[in-house]
């Protein structure tokens, strides 16, 4: 069902937790958020105005901001927690021996 990409130059031990990290996964940019023990990989570009969600920042509940119009993003679904009815894409994550991998639909 998916086919998992290794995302390249960032392993979990090297990823900061609570920072918005662009990352590549073969030929995608993603984005990827280490948050409480669980690694969340997300499009990197907001799907209401096109602006650089890795640019943004995290609220006090965890969800991802924009940084261009303040929309809120749940990492764990994508689901827009801020009313505007948006839903950012999101990736399945499997960690295999420090790696990170993202699925993609095949």
């Amino acid at each position: 069902m998916y086919k998992w990409i290794k995302v390249q130059d960032i392993n979990v031990s090297t990823l900061s937790t609570d920072k918005l990290t662009e990352a590549m996964a073969g030929e995608k940019s993603i984005g990827l958020l280490k948050h409480k023990h669980a690694i969340y990989a997300f499009s990197r570009l907001c799907p209401h105005a096109g602006g650089n969600l890795c640019d943004g920042w995290l609220d006090m509940f965890g969800r991802i901001v924009c940084p261009v119009h303040k929309y809120r993003f749940d990492p764990k679904n994508g689901r827009n927690t801020s009313g505007e009815g948006y839903k950012l894409f999101t990736y399945p994550v499997e960690v295999k021996d420090d790696d990170i991998y993202i699925g993609l639909l095949s």
